[in-house]
């Protein structure tokens, strides 16, 4: 079975993307980012090759690529595309998968599929992403709150942005989670200044030993 863990968010734009590009060069292993809604500009799949150094071979195509950047079930309405949930099934890979999700939990791919109903199914490790700034708290519980709802294994929180002791503190201790770390906000981040960071700040030991 592959050793895979699936990387979530609390909301869109909080840096989950940096932090799945520096997990999957940790773990030596692959990405794959089974709905990716918007294609103008740089796709995620595409920053996590060029900011983690990952392979080609290593960045396993979009189950589903969307036109508009736009929540996926929007988005997919609007490209007369129907999300079939038996196409998002974990893909089976050599080394460690890292799956990122689009958002936040509550996502939805369409009127009645969630993507944290797909995370679910799959019942992997989820690291949930938070940002550091105002409101994290009560988005961050939430989301916990979501997870636990479907009985889904919690790797832990990875904190993303400027220190914040007493707002990571209290995530931690109410919601009964283990702190991953904080990975500092990065001005025009570069593979190398990511993988620094990431190495610096986040318990990737623990996250390995989970994966193991």
């Amino acid at each position: 079975m592959t050793e895979a863990c699936v990387v979530t968010g609390t909301d869109t734009g909080i840096g989950k993307t940096w932090f799945a590009a520096a997990l999957t060069q940790a773990l030596d292993g692959y990405y794959w980012k089974p709905v990716q809604a918007g294609l103008e500009e740089e796709t995620d799949s595409q920053a996590v090759a060029r900011l983690g150094g990952i392979s080609p071979a290593r960045i396993i195509p979009e189950a589903y690529r969307l036109k508009t950047p736009a929540s996926p079930h929007l988005s997919a309405s609007l490209d007369c595309v129907s999300v079939a949930p038996e196409r998002l099934s974990l893909p089976e890979t050599d080394h460690p998968l890292v799956v990122e999700g689009a958002g936040g939990l509550l996502v939805p791919l369409t009127d009645r599929l969630l993507f944290a109903d797909v995370f679910a199914r799959w019942q992997i490790p989820v690291i949930l992403c938070a940002r550091t700034t105002l409101g994290t708290i009560n988005h961050t519980l939430l989301s916990l709150e979501a997870l636990k709802h479907r009985a889904m294994p919690i790797l832990g929180v990875a904190f993303i942005g400027d220190e914040n002791a007493e707002t990571q503190r209290v995530i931690a201790e109410i919601g009964g989670i283990r702190s991953l770390g904080r990975l500092p906000w990065l001005s025009g981040p570069t593979p190398q200044t990511l993988q620094e960071a990431f190495a610096e700040n986040i318990d990737i030991g623990h996250i390995k030993a989970a994966l193991t």
